[in-house]
């Protein structure tokens, strides 16, 4: 996810080290450059397969915070570390997906819509100050909200100029959904299984603004024992009830998380299960 990201950063120098990736100072090393011929590789097969396509596309993207927790300094420690580099870090990236967008743009004429999803599963951890720093034996400095939104609220509002709707996804317990919206995401993706009732309001909330809420509803690893359609409908409709909504079309059924650790016929039944179950709340 970082290195994905990173791909699409061009304004700073950046190598892979064995503790992770960091800012050279200077020009990209060989991984660097590694990675943004791999996602331009990437774009060429996608591009190919959305021959065609009319309707709306998404791409997803590691959101500021989340960078910044696990990029490190050219000398040492994390980016979030230095106010300085962390601001510098998250302008890149906000230049980067804008360019991002009108290649998919240009690649898939067809998309109607193209949906940014910017992941952010480290926020809450910054926020609380549970960053490990480079020895291991401390934490970083919790990261004050307002800075925070106004980061995040940097790389949205970046993708929202390029004409796209900017998604914040993070599958952490402790989401700061009002954070989140306040920065100017247009929706919002969360998983249902590690979701807490304190978050149910500001979902219930997204909902009746009209935003997209991406609703995690089946495992992201192969379950030993797999659901139904009906069950997976079943548990959308018993949160949707507990909120007092009925079934919106912002309302979209995904997997928890990112599919990344799972077995290719799970991620292909995930996807069936999620697209099954949601004909149920229609």
């Amino acid at each position: 996810m970082t290195g994905r990201a990173l791909a699409l950063v061009s304004e700073l120098g950046v190598d892979l080290q064995p503790a992770g990736w960091r800012l050279t100072g200077s020009g990209s090393g060989v991984d660097h450059r590694r990675a943004r011929s791999l996602l331009g590789r990437d774009l060429d097969v996608f591009e190919e397969h959305a021959q065609g396509l009319a309707g709306p596309v998404k791409v997803q993207v590691c959101g500021p915070w989340t960078l910044a927790a696990t990029v490190e300094k050219p000398r040492g420690d994390k980016v979030l570390a230095d106010h300085g580099a962390r601001r510098e870090l998250a302008e890149a990236l906000a230049l980067g997906i804008a360019d991002h967008v009108a290649d998919v743009r240009r690649r898939v004429p067809g998309a109607a819509e193209i949906l940014v999803q910017i992941d952010e599963p480290a926020l809450p951890a910054v926020l609380a100050a549970q960053i490990p720093t480079a020895s291991g034996f401390g934490k970083h400095r919790a990261v004050h909200p307002p800075e925070a939104s106004g980061l995040l609220e940097t790389v949205l509002g970046a993708v929202t100029d390029a004409g796209a709707t900017p998604l914040v996804h993070c599958c952490a317990a402790a989401v700061p959904i009002d954070l989140i919206r306040g920065a100017g995401a247009r929706g919002l993706a969360v998983d249902l299984s590690v979701l807490p009732a304190a978050a149910y309001d500001g979902v219930a909330a997204a909902l009746e603004a009209g935003e997209r809420v991406l609703l995690g509803v089946v495992p992201t690893l192969d379950p030993a024992t797999l659901p139904t359609e009906k069950a997976v409908a079943e548990k959308a409709l018993r949160f949707l009830d507990m909120l007092g909504l009925e079934p919106t079309p912002g309302l979209v059924l995904t997997p928890g998380c990112g599919l990344a650790g799972a077995s290719p016929a799970w991620a292909r039944r995930a996807h069936e299960l999620v697209q099954a179950a949601s004909k149920h709340l229609r």
